[in-house]
């Protein structure tokens, strides 16, 4: 009954942001409800929902003041000498443009920190986006990818769950997954050139011409008023700034809500020292931090009901449960597959330290180690991140100003298919079996 009502709770979700019935915030409050209500879970309902909210308000807390400060930064110019300099090396060429945006995030994500990605790689490339006139969802595709493959590292969320789940060494799992990675990396950057191919096919190559009329403000505005808020002397101190930040976000020693709630606070009083100019740039970012941190909290909502419910686990041992005895050898393969779906539903805690551990003693009654589990388990990653359950999905959507939904339907295909390649790349390099024969 959890099993059936748990899947249905998170399609009747899916379908009615993709069909625009129904917008993302007002879906991840009030589908969990109804559902949970179907289940007749009556009492405790409001604990489990202010429970899945005082999970993700760090993440709130940590979307917010990002926001604000890299809308700062952006609104005071320090991202238009960047700019600048890809227009010039790209010549408006839609492909290079989208095989840039591949690999220039896939190097930023080496920090393995997805929020990050995004605001770096959104900051630098939506307003040549919209310059030249592509296809926004294009962006968003590619740098969701990017991240999702990038996050594989020792460092990054999956890997490091995966090792502690099962005990063994990070490296371990990492190393041998590397030429897999590389392959995720060469695929992506083949779906980037395709997409500029299509741009290029649409617009052609552009003359871009005078950079004058580039707007970089994520808070809108015409162009006089983007040009007003430009603080030009400032690009030094902005700079080193935003580079103690990543540099201290890589770190880990200050929690990334302080670093980026002082960070702000110091950046609104270099750029705009004055009371009014500062009421004026945070006014100008409210609805943005707003549409944000508002489905963060909704999204509490829904991941609240879905483990306080017991459907995520319900859901998990039922698929285990249906694996026949014959199927054994072949678990390494089965668990790349199911980390597809598994940590699209659900969170990665639930999938790494509730699932993976069973799956990985079935699995060494077949011979096959924890390494290789492990292994198998990271391959779902890309399509992860297309999740509605990831907070960080949100942020990317905001700052893009695109539809959660429309980005859904676009990116899920890609992201099947890089995780896809990611496989394929495991079994051709030999990070995990096909079959393992039982001696």
């Amino acid at each position: 009954m959890l099993t059936i009502l748990g899947f249905s709770m998170v399609i009747c979700f899916m379908y009615l942001i993709m069909t625009k019935r129904m917008s993302a915030l007002i879906a991840l409050i009030l589908i969990p409800i109804l559902f949970a209500l179907l289940g007749g879970f009556y009492q405790g309902l409001g604990e489990m929902m202010l429970k899945g909210v005082k999970t993700l308000a760090p993440t709130g807390v940590m979307l917010t003041f990002s926001i604000l400060y890299f809308g700062i930064m952006i609104d005071a110019g320090l991202f238009d000498p960047l700019v600048k300099y890809i227009l010039r090396i790209v010549k408006g060429d839609p492909v290079k443009v989208l095989a840039g945006t591949a690999i220039l995030t896939l190097l930023v994500s080496l920090d393995g920190d997805s929020s990050t990605t995004y605001m770096i790689a959104i900051a630098a490339f939506l307003p040549l986006y919209r310059k030249l006139g592509l296809n926004i969802l294009m962006m968003t595709c590619v740098v969701n990818l990017a991240s999702g493959i990038m996050n594989l590292s020792p460092w990054g969320g999956p890997t490091a769950r995966a090792a502690a789940a099962l005990d063994i060494n990070a490296l371990d799992i990492f190393v041998p997954m590397l030429p897999a990675i590389f392959l995720g990396c060469v695929s992506l950057v083949a779906v980037a050139t395709w997409f500029g191919i299509q741009e290029r096919r649409r617009l052609g190559r552009q003359n871009v011409g005078a950079l004058h009329d580039i707007k970089l403000n994520l808070g809108g505005g015409t162009f006089e008023e983007c040009e007003k808020n430009k603080r030009p002397k400032m690009f030094w101190p902005n700079l080193l700034l935003t580079t103690a930040l990543l540099v201290l976000l890589v770190v880990g020693i200050v929690p990334i809500q302080i670093l980026f709630m002082v960070s702000f606070a110091l950046a609104v009083m270099l750029n705009y020292p004055k009371l009014s100019e500062q009421k004026d740039r945070i006014a100008s970012h409210a609805a943005n931090v707003l549409a944000v941190t508002s489905l963060i909290f909704a999204a509490g909502v829904f991941t609240g009901i879905l483990s306080g419910t017991g459907m995520v686990d319900a859901m998990a041992k039922s698929v285990l449960s249906i694996i026949p005895p014959a199927f054994g050898p072949y678990l390494p393969v089965f668990t790349a597959i199911i980390s597809m779906p598994f940590t699209f539903f659900m969170s990665n805690d639930a999938f790494y330290f509730g699932i993976l551990p069973v799956i990985a003693q079935t699995a060494a009654g077949y011979g096959i180690s924890a390494e290789e589990i492990a292994r198998a388990s990271i391959i779902g990653q890309p399509f992860h991140l297309i999740s509605p359950l990831v907070p960080s999905l949100y942020l990317l959507t905001g700052l893009a100003k695109v539809d959660v939904g429309e980005h859904q339907k676009f990116a899920i295909k890609w992201g099947i298919f890089i995780s896809l390649m990611l496989m394929v790349g495991g079994l051709l390099f030999g990070a995990f079996p096909l079959y393992h024969s039982v001696s």
